[in-house]
């Protein structure tokens, strides 16, 4: 990753937008130290510090995702101005009690995610049964397609049971690429309306 340290944040994020997919990891790893910088910094209401730092991870994805140079602003200050509104808004909806608790989840494993309902199926019309069926079906459609090809692969392997140092192992790569592809698979499914 040295190639990237004579580059301004800007210049990478110009050639990340021409196809060089890897820098988003490059980007999310020199900038990791920040959001838990500020998520330490900060108390979660019935939450865990993790739950924060997986927020400020979101919001670091978002900034790599949205930043506009021409807005006369470096990265820095977008990606720290990103991490902290994903970072207060999570703890704002955390004091909330009408909300769920921000650490609930959707899996997505077989046994217990999308795809198996979580009401009794032997209370419910065969209708019912094909109509959630395929609605998950086209739940987990669109997460594949919103996917990029390694992070389906390591999608795979994550639902099949890997660790992410097992992944990095069958994939061979370094366990903070896997680590930096789950966390935008998160972020990804997080920010997808179903």
């Amino acid at each position: 990753m040295k190639e990237y340290e004579n580059n301004t944040d800007e210049e990478l994020i110009q050639r990340q937008r021409a196809g060089e997919r890897e820098l988003s990891d490059y980007l999310i790893d020199k900038y990791k130290g920040m959001v838990l910088k500020k998520a330490h910094a900060m108390f979660l209401i019935g939450g865990e510090q993790e739950d924060l730092i997986q927020e400020g991870m979101i919001g670091l994805f978002n900034a790599v995702r949205d930043y506009q140079p021409d807005k006369n602003a470096s990265f820095a200050t977008f990606a720290a101005l990103c991490v902290e509104r994903q970072i207060y808004k999570a703890i704002e909806i955390s004091g909330r009690q009408k909300h769920k608790p921000l650490n609930s989840y959707i899996s997505l494993s077989e046994e217990d995610g999308p795809l198996k309902d979580t009401e009794d199926t032997s209370q419910q019309n065969p209708e019912t049964i094909v109509i959630s069926q395929e609605n998950a079906q086209q739940m987990l459609e669109d997460i594949r397609e919103a996917l990029s090809p390694m992070e389906n692969q390591v999608l795979n392997y994550y639902l099949e049971g890997a660790d992410y140092h097992q992944i990095a192992k069958k994939m061979n790569k370094p366990p903070k690429s896997i680590d930096n592809a789950l966390q935008r698979i998160r972020a990804k499914i997080h920010g997808m309306e179903f």
